[in-house]
């Protein structure tokens, strides 16, 4: 029928094609997974220079997401840990998905005068919610 969709057509098979549409139904949401409000607040919060502050920070502003961004957020990247875990095969580092998708998850209203250094920003911000997922999302 129309609008249905499987993924076992072939054009799914290619890891690819799914990464880059879920991506895409990432960044084109209206407001992206972490809302524009939070945006200076993580990218401040991953800026301290003590890395226990930036976690504790980072939980806190976690803790602060509208419950269905929480959710999301937290299936998203326990997914993209288990990703993490297979780097012998895919090559997706921490650093890796941070690029992947620190400016998906993670972006400004209005696009920065400094794009690169927002963008590294970002992609840490990422890489700081997949380092500690187990404290930043307690079970």
């Amino acid at each position: 029928p129309e609008g249905r969709l499987s993924l076992a057509h072939p054009e799914w098979s290619d890891v690819h094609v799914v990464t880059g549409a879920l991506k895409l139904f990432f960044r084109e949401l209206p407001e992206p997974l972490v809302p524009y409000g939070l945006f200076e607040p993580f990218i401040e919060a991953v800026k301290l220079p003590d890395p226990q502050e930036q976690v504790e920070r980072v939980a806190e502003l976690v803790k602060s997401l509208p419950a269905p961004n929480y959710a999301t957020l937290r299936y998203l990247l326990a997914h993209l840990c288990r990703v993490m875990e297979r780097v012998d095969v895919n090559r997706m580092t921490r650093q890796n998905i941070g690029i992947v998708f620190g400016p998906t998850l993670l972006r400004p209203e209005r696009e920065p005068g400094s794009l690169a250094t927002s963008m590294t920003q970002q992609n840490q911000a990422v890489e700081l919610l997949l380092a500690h997922f187990d404290r930043i999302f307690p079970a």
